[in-house]
């Protein structure tokens, strides 16, 4: 009973969606208080499985040896705890933002049943597990994208959906392989031993296929339009889970494939980690490039989680234990940041109607908390201190420093700050331009246009935790270091 209690927090919120889908003369009220009700006792769950480090639970088997099976270990718990508590603050905003959008209802089922599918990925205990959950999570947000029904949804819906099945499909193939070679499929801190004698090659070109086909879903060129297709046409609070949360469930898949299926070892010194390492850091500077002459405020910021993304994926890359510190720093000060910055867009959508970036001339004046979140939230993703960006950055520029892998080990912190520039010439003048919009400005024109608190506080939370990753970076690098000591 103990051990099936970690299955609660992947059931009920599918469930939850599953009779509101059914539900069709629901009171909207009841239906808000409802799903918010979910996603409380959702967080509380997760947080009551921080006790329950190790326990595990085999559900079935789909054919002799390959079980469902789920594990409960600090990885699993670190992305389950940034999901909930990011899923809980968007959810909030959604109840006054999804007053304008139709199908209101159809959109919190779904809300809610694509959080019990990502719980059930962060516990996945084996390969087939993870496989079969990352898939269901694939199909359950695609109706998040399409929300809006127009045909321009629809299109990016239908991007979304061939780059992410493409992208399993290319970690598919690494399975049969590593099914074949492995001596185990469950996810073991260090690798599961591959009998890889006579047949490294063909072992290499899979890792190096789970790493792509991972990483489509992690935005990682050159596989990353469904990701500024999509982004931008979905309602405010799903972009602000797509770019937060989803995109962050290819950089899991990439972390349970080679930390725990091959083992670094393995990849260390091959060309895998060569084509690895030089995708990331293509992306990290194509992404900031490209955000940086977008002028939609959305697509901007979509660009910038292409970017931001492969952060992650060149501080993965590297190996070695300051990359990979840096690299999870940089997966919960980005889960805050992006979706905090995604929500700050809608909630100016949602009462101005602006979606470019040069019709923002003294939004500032009109919404000063908003405009504010949205500054501190672009501080943070620059790398400015105290914030959590700039602790992630300095720990991946000196993983690279220490990694003494010629030519990336100078190239890659030089990106990085290019990047950083970059971000910041993309960013701060919306906030410029917000607060300062010139003397040649109508000041007579101006209005109160702060939202309701249900869309403020949501985004002030998310602002304090951007800024607490690094301001209490101490513990959390500790905790970090915890998974590190398994490997």
């Amino acid at each position: 009973m103990t051990e099936a209690f970690i299955l609660i927090p992947v059931v009920l919120p599918v469930v939850a969606g599953l009779i509101l889908e059914i539900m069709r003369k629901l009171n909207k009220k009841i239906m808000n208080i409802s799903v918010a009700a979910v996603l409380a006792i959702e967080a509380v769950l997760v947080f009551i499985n921080i006790g329950k480090i190790g326990t595990e639970v085999k559900l079935f088997e789909l054919t002799a040896n390959l079980p469902i099976y789920f594990k409960v270990d600090n990885l699993g718990i670190m992305f389950a705890l940034l999901m909930v508590i990011i899923w809980l603050l968007a959810g909030i905003f959604s109840f006054e933002y999804m007053k304008h959008e139709d199908n209101e209802r159809r959109y919190q089922g779904f809300y809610l049943m694509v959080l019990g599918v990502l719980i059930g990925l962060d516990f996945a205990g084996n390969l087939v597990t993870f496989y079969m959950f990352y898939e269901m999570m694939t199909l359950t947000a695609f109706p998040l994208v399409i929300h809006t029904g127009k045909k321009e949804a629809t299109m990016a819906g239908l991007k979304y959906l061939y780059y992410s099945l493409g992208g399993a499909y290319f970690a598919l193939f690494g399975f049969y392989f590593v099914f074949k070679y492995a001596d185990s499929l469950t996810f073991t801190a260090g690798g599961v031993g591959i009998n890889a004698a006579g047949h490294e090659t063909l072992l290499l070109v899979c890792a190096l296929f789970m790493i792509i086909g991972f990483g489509v879903k992690a935005g990682m060129f050159p596989l990353h339009a469904w990701l500024t297709s999509a982004h931008p046409v979905a309602p405010a609070p799903a972009s602000a889970v797509l770019s937060g949360i989803i995109v962050k469930t290819g950089i899991l898949g990439t972390i349970r494939v080679i930390y725990y299926i091959f083992g670094t070892e393995f990849i260390r010194g091959t060309f895998v980690q060569t084509v690895w390492m030089s995708l990331a850091l293509l992306t990290v500077l194509m992404g900031s490039t490209m955000a940086f002459k977008e002028k939609l405020l959305k697509k901007r910021l979509a660009y910038s989680t292409v970017s931001q993304i492969s952060y992650i994926m060149f501080g993965l890359s590297l190996l070695n234990e300051n990359a990979f510190e840096g690299s999870l720093l940089h997966v919960l000060m980005h889960g805050f940041t992006k979706c905090g910055l995604f929500l700050a867009a809608g909630a100016i959508i949602y009462k101005t109607g602006k979606t470019k970036v040069d019709e923002l001339r003294g939004i500032g004046k009109e919404m000063p908390i908003v405009i504010w979140c949205f500054t501190l939230l672009s501080i943070t993703l620059i790398g400015i201190p105290p914030t959590g960006g700039l602790v992630s950055k300095w720990y991946l520029c000196m993983g690279a420093l220490k990694s003494g892998i010629a030519v990336f080990d100078i190239l890659g912190p030089v990106i990085l700050i290019v990047s950083a520039l970059l971000t910041a010439g993309y960013l701060l003048p919306i906030t410029i331009q917000g607060f300062f919009p010139g003397d040649d400005y109508d000041y007579t024109k101006l209005e109160n246009k702060e939202p309701a608190k249900t869309m403020t506080i949501p985004l002030i939370i998310l602002t304090a935790g951007a800024i607490g990753v690094g301001l209490f970076s101490t513990p959390i690098i500790s905790y970090i270091e915890t998974i590190l000591a398994t490997f």
